[in-house]
């Protein structure tokens, strides 16, 4: 699903992104850049299952968003910093969680004065 919140696009991902759903997240995001949105927030907080194609689509949305003088961020459950969700444990234990700029909820993730999850 798709919305715009200001000035950012926000992508919700459900369910498994995996090597079946990565193509079509992929897709929306590279949508959203070809349409002139470089402001892309991807709601990771109903993702059950993340595997390394997953993570490969989360890596270059993030070098795609840095190309294009975006920003890119990710939504992880208000507790994923402490305790962990399913994608902050996989990003963490792959050591790319630092990469990404992780914020609790979509008020914080499109409030600009919000600062990211600690990694």
């Amino acid at each position: 699903m798709e919305e715009e919140r200001g000035e950012w696009t926000v992508l919700r991902v459900s369910g498994e992104l995996d090597l079946v759903t990565s193509p079509a997240v992929r897709q929306h995001v590279h949508d959203a850049v070809a349409d002139g949105r470089h402001h892309v927030v991807l709601d990771l907080s109903h993702v059950l299952f993340c595997d390394s194609s997953g993570v490969g689509v989360l890596i270059a949305a993030r070098r795609l968003m840095h190309a294009c003088t975006g920003s890119l961020r990710l939504i992880l459950p208000a507790q994923g910093a402490v305790d962990g969700s399913h994608v902050n444990r996989v990003l963490a234990a792959l050591g790319v969680r630092r990469l990404f700029a992780c914020y609790p909820d979509l008020d914080a993730a499109t409030d600009e004065s919000a600062r990211p999850l600690s990694a």
